[in-house]
């Protein structure tokens, strides 16, 4: 069998199990079980598959039938240009989340920088690796998401500025910071059943949902955001689609903060910008 014939079987089955972007799927499986770069699997389509390389790309496209995510199959997901592993135990970092890089180096450059749920550690990684002279803090209540985190700093050199601690959201913080970001569970739990199979059977619940209340984590942080955040300093926040009125409305009810909102390249309000 060639790789191309192969390829065709495998679009025909992710296609009959509902997987959405089969062809994309399946080429990106194939380049992997094969070893090859973006460039290298067309001209080399016409070549037989070897019986290793065909048992890999077989489990690969079992694993994705099922709807693993291809992230978790492969272990890594590009982000801001970086690769970083990627597990079952963390959220896998999505394009949409690169607003809250964007709009963070669009300001003013900070010292001390803290990541509330920190999981695969793509933001604050991304961040210290951006500015060589800051110093961050990521913080989680999962011990192996710290680990996928730690693994994430070291391999992409910033390890010795990444400070990682176990805390339940600001529970074991304390000083301030000139930049705080989060990516807190913002879906309802009324709203999981109407998620993707990829997000509901293979992401971390706990980084999803947050409960009845999609909203109770902004909550939260906005009673204890001025005992962390400098005065010139900035929060980020993700949201979720439709919540920059819920959230815009919990900030100015606590203490006069200030709120402004960028959107990300689908036109949705995703970054909550958070500063006196």
């Amino acid at each position: 069998m060639t790789r191309a014939q192969a390829l065709a079987a495998a679009i025909a089955r992710l296609e009959a199990a509902e997987v959405p972007g089969a062809a994309r799927d399946a080429r990106l499986l194939l380049r992997a079980a094969a070893g090859l770069g973006a460039a290298q699997l067309t001209p080399r389509l016409g070549a037989p598959i070897g019986t290793s390389e065909a048992q890999v790309f077989e489990a690969f496209i079992a694993a994705r039938c099922a709807r693993q995510p291809v992230s978790q199959i492969l272990g890594e997901r590009i982000f801001w240009g970086r690769a970083f592993d990627i597990t079952p135990d963390v959220l896998d970092p999505r394009p949409e989340t690169e607003t809250l890089i964007a709009t963070a180096l669009n300001g003013p450059t900070p010292q001390r920088i803290l990541d509330l749920g920190v999981g695969s550690g793509a933001l604050l990684v991304t961040l210290l690796a951006e500015w060589p002279e800051a110093q961050g803090l990521g913080v989680d209540i999962s011990p192996a998401a710290l680990a996928v985190a730690a693994r994430n700093a070291k391999k992409l050199g910033v390890g010795n500025r990444a400070e990682l601690r176990r805390s339940d959201w600001l529970s074991a913080v304390s000083g301030r910071f000139d930049l705080i970001l989060c990516n807190p569970p913002y879906i309802g739990a009324d709203e999981l059943a109407g998620l993707a199979p990829e997000l509901r059977f293979w992401e971390p619940r706990a980084a999803l949902s947050p409960g009845p209340d999609g909203l109770c984590v902004y909550r939260y942080l906005s009673v204890n955001l001025e005992l962390h955040l400098t005065q010139s300093g900035r929060a980020l926040f993700e949201l979720g689609r439709g919540q920059a009125a819920g959230v815009q409305e919990i900030y100015l009810e606590s203490k006069g903060w200030r709120v402004s909102f960028v959107k990300d390249m689908d036109g949705v309000d995703r970054c909550a910008i958070v500063q006196r």
